[in-house]
């Protein structure tokens, strides 16, 4: 039984995820060091250091995961504690959490800042993946198959906008319309479903300008992509240092280490841009490696989602790999000028001991379904098989006995 499990397992996928954290860690120390000891005044690999422990951290969620039967979240006590406790995480920032970037999005423990945020998309994922599940009798009927499970995710995405977090709110709801989409509801639902939206977000536009939901800084953001070089000693700043980094680093890079705007003419080097400094550095082959295993991670989940014949599983893959790849998306086309900069670190490479440790939890997960997947066509198949065999064996065998007779 557990020879059978263990070649079940996708160890192409666990690869992967092994060569892009490890390349994130060493990306994380070259593009940080500087920033640690002239801006933080803080050893040079202060942040390689806690990157490098919340993966020790990371890892061992993610063999837990990758041995934990995922059906488990099915259960309803577990929905209910997914559901109450990131609901109260978002709350506790209101009296508990810590400013930075401008949004109150950080818890502090013990020297420790947490991002609940990141851990809501996990356990949004899951409760629609449950939710959906077990709707799918009914998947098709709009009120009450599609719209209540939208209600968690519409109450998470409020929480995370009043932060202000627009980023994480704007993935969640990428996440969500993906994993509808896949839930197996009709056309005329996912139609109603849009004209819900668009008429919600119709009236709420004259609330939204009246109280100015978006800060001069977010607004900024427009204006530097607008037209960056204008702006170059202001609002476009860090995008236009990020344009020299990548253009700079020219087919093969100025060598690991040796990247110059990290010197403090980009703030945001070890996160938001760090695949800037990747660019200057190692140059087109780098940013290919970095671009060539999420390709292949996404596109291994949803491998993963297309024949797992479980919904639940199917699900739970369509959501975690959805939200690699938006915030992968979101991420590069922030650093290369094609939509404003969000503040949303790249996969696996990112510094974010938060974000490292969810995206493992949810790599384990999916390698969870993706064992169980191969385990069932596998094996299971095969004692199918060897049954029918077995049947067709003692039926000839009967035959030929009352023959003889």
């Amino acid at each position: 039984m557990v020879k059978k499990i263990l070649k079940s397992y996708d160890y192409s996928l666990i690869l992967a995820v092994i060569l892009i954290c490890g390349f994130g860690l060493v990306m994380v120390y070259s593009s940080s060091m500087i920033t640690a000891v002239a801006r933080y005044e803080v050893e040079a690999d202060y942040f390689f250091q806690r990157q490098k422990l919340a993966l020790i951290g990371g890892s061992i969620a993610f063999i837990f995961m990758m041995i934990f039967p995922y059906r488990a979240f099915l259960n309803s006590k577990i929905l209910k504690l997914i559901v109450i406790g990131s609901i109260g995480m978002l709350l506790s920032l209101f009296f508990i959490g810590k400013v930075a970037g401008n949004a109150q999005s950080w818890i502090s423990l013990g020297g420790m800042n947490i991002q609940p945020g990141e851990f809501v998309k996990l356990s949004v994922i899951i409760y629609l993946a449950a939710v959906y599940d077990k709707k799918q009798s009914y998947i098709n009927e709009f009120g009450r198959g599609v719209i209540p499970p939208l209600v968690f995710t519409g109450v998470i995405c409020v929480f995370v906008i009043i932060q202000p977090d627009f980023g994480t709110a704007f993935i969640i709801g990428m996440i969500t319309i993906c994993m509808i989409l896949c839930s197996g509801t009709n056309l005329k639902s996912i139609l109603k479903l849009v004209a819900t939206v668009v008429a919600f977000g119709i009236l709420m536009l004259p609330l939204i300008i009246m109280n100015g939901l978006f800060s001069d800084e977010q607004i900024s953001r427009f204006v530097g992509v607008a037209d960056p070089f204008k702006y170059a000693d202001g609002d476009a700043y860090q995008l236009v240092n990020s344009f020299y980094a990548i253009g700079s680093g020219g087919l093969t890079g100025l060598g690991l280490g040796q990247s110059v705007q990290k010197y403090g003419y980009l703030p945001e080097s070890h996160t938001d841009f760090i695949m800037s400094v990747i660019a200057e550095e190692l140059g087109i082959f780098g940013v290919l490696f970095v671009l060539l295993l999420l390709t292949f991670i996404v596109l291994k989940g949803f491998s993963i989602a297309r024949h797992c014949q479980d919904p639940f599983g199917t699900l739970l893959a369509v959501g975690i790999s959805s939200m690699i790849a938006i915030q992968a998306m979101i991420n590069l086309g922030g650093l290369t000028g094609l939509i404003p900069i969000t503040g949303v670190p790249l996969p696996f490479i990112s510094y974010g001991g938060s974000s490292i440790l969810l995206l493992l939890i949810s790599m384990g997960l999916l390698v969870n379904v993706s064992m169980f997947t191969n385990y069932r066509d596998t094996y299971q198949q095969t004692t199918t098989q060897e049954v029918k065999t077995t049947s067709v064996v003692k039926s000839i065998n009967q035959k030929r006995n009352t023959s003889m007779r």
